[in-house]
């Protein structure tokens, strides 16, 4: 692939409430964020209200430079807010509103074109729970050269029959360990072992590329038959919110480049969602020779 990489993000922009305070977040956000503080040349798909909160979303965007042309708005709905609670381990559960401004992102010219232009199109499951983000979704991703499709499973907002679909549809997918086992349950795959999964689930999906997180033991991915892993990097865990979704961002902004193995881009991006882990929210500052650095460790 060329020399600077170019990706459009759709999906949830939304606050998320801690006991203590609030963070701008939404995994569609975070890995916005994180892709474009790794050089790749971003936009974001989604919508705000036109709320007081509106108001601060934006110019919290703003802090990062982030390109807000095709974030809309939407005057009925508020702009979008989830209930964090951490447990001892640092690990979050999430309370979501319903609905929100970006449960109902228009299709546009704009946000097709940009679609129609961009090397990637990466996309979450957890927008296409209200109809009106799902139909536009659908439309976009058959405009896409190359659709990254990241699993991220929040009950009650999902229907399995719908992941399935939208994992036809994507050329990669990312998944964590638990919702791995949730799909292959509801495909009937047989195997209990994670590489013969993965192929069943490549062969039903059409998918070559399929990455699963393994929470502190690391991750693995499935290229085009072959299996990789790594064992992850160790981290006190502050909170987990965002650690996913930066390592995603560190696999694409790692695994488009010519230079760069699959084993490279792995460990790339289990140094870097480790870090993420280590700190308070999702879009702490961290250099790529921070990340350079933990890998040498």
């Amino acid at each position: 692939m060329k020399e600077s990489i170019t990706a459009i993000s759709f999906g949830e922009i939304l606050w998320d409430v801690f006991p203590d305070g609030k963070a701008l977040g939404g995994a569609p956000l975070n890995l916005c964020l994180r892709l474009q503080s790794l050089g790749v040349s971003m936009q974001m798909i989604s919508r705000l209200g036109t709320d007081g909160l509106a108001e601060e979303t934006r110019s919290a965007i703003d802090q990062f430079e982030l390109n807000q042309d095709l974030i809309q708005e939407d005057d009925d709905l508020e702009t979008g807010q989830v209930l964090v609670t951490l447990d001892d381990t640092g690990s979050a559960s999430y309370k979501i509103k319903s609905p929100v401004a970006w449960d109902t992102i228009k299709l546009t010219e704009a946000n097709q074109e940009a679609v129609a232009h961009a090397d990637l199109f990466i996309f979450g499951s957890l927008a296409a729970r209200n109809e009106v983000s799902r139909n536009t979704l659908k439309e976009l991703l058959p405009q896409s050269k190359f659709a990254i499709f990241d699993v991220n499973l929040r009950k009650p907002h999902y229907k399995l029959d719908h992941i399935v679909q939208f994992m036809k549809q994507a050329q990669m997918v990312k998944m964590n360990d638990e919702e791995l086992t949730e799909i292959v349950t509801h495909l009937e795959i047989k195997s209990v072992v994670m590489e013969d999964q993965l192929a069943d689930l490549s062969k039903l999906t059409n998918t070559q590329l399929i990455c699963v997180t393994c929470g502190e033991a690391g991750a693995v991915l499935y290229k085009n038959g072959h299996m990789y892993s790594h064992s992850g990097y160790s981290t006190t865990v502050v909170d987990t919110v965002g650690a996913g979704d930066s390592f995603l961002a560190g696999l694409i902004s790692q695994l488009f480049k010519e230079e760069n193995t699959p084993e490279d881009a792995l460990a790339f991006a289990c140094a870097l969602g480790a870090m993420v882990a280590g700190k308070k929210g999702a879009n702490s500052k961290i250099s790529k020779a921070e990340i350079l650095e933990k890998m040498a460790e």
